[in-house]
């Protein structure tokens, strides 16, 4: 694409877009010019807010649950290595790969993580129980958060 001249204000409102919506990346194609623009995410602060969502989404529980977070993360959490969008199912309408209380082997698939339109298969590090389920099918996932605990 030498000789291709991109305009400023074009590529600052395609940025201005990924700070108000949280997006990592966008791509604008146009005949036979793309741009994209993507930018990176401060993973401590990602992991901080996603887990503010799911204390919030179970108040009844969160005495409970507060205790072991406040010491760190519990040693058989499972994290999402990268950012896409979580299904627990093989496909709509099928049985979910895992449910709360399953026994796992090592290496079992537990979910699928689509990223840019690529199925990836998130496998058991250990065998164990699931004990906590902490994302829903289809939700969107960053890098580094929790997405199940194995016990």
């Amino acid at each position: 694409m030498a000789g291709v001249t991109f305009d400023p204000a074009a590529i600052r409102e395609l940025a201005k877009i990924l700070r108000e919506t949280d997006l990592t990346e966008i791509e604008l194609v146009e005949n036979d010019s793309r741009i994209r623009v993507a930018r990176q995410i401060q993973y401590q602060a990602v992991a901080q807010v996603a887990a503010a969502p799911v204390a919030a989404a179970a108040p009844v529980a969160m005495p409970a649950a507060a205790a072991p977070e406040a010491e760190g993360p519990h040693p058989g959490t499972v994290t999402s290595p990268m950012v896409g969008v979580a299904y627990l199912a093989p496909e709509p309408g099928a049985a979910p790969f895992i449910t709360l209380g399953a026994r796992v082997a090592q290496g079992q698939t537990l979910l699928l993580i689509e990223a840019m339109k690529t199925f990836n298969q998130i496998r058991a590090p250990k065998a164990g129980t699931v004990t906590r389920i902490l994302v829903e099918g289809g939700s969107p996932v960053e890098y580094g958060e929790p997405l199940l605990v194995i016990e």
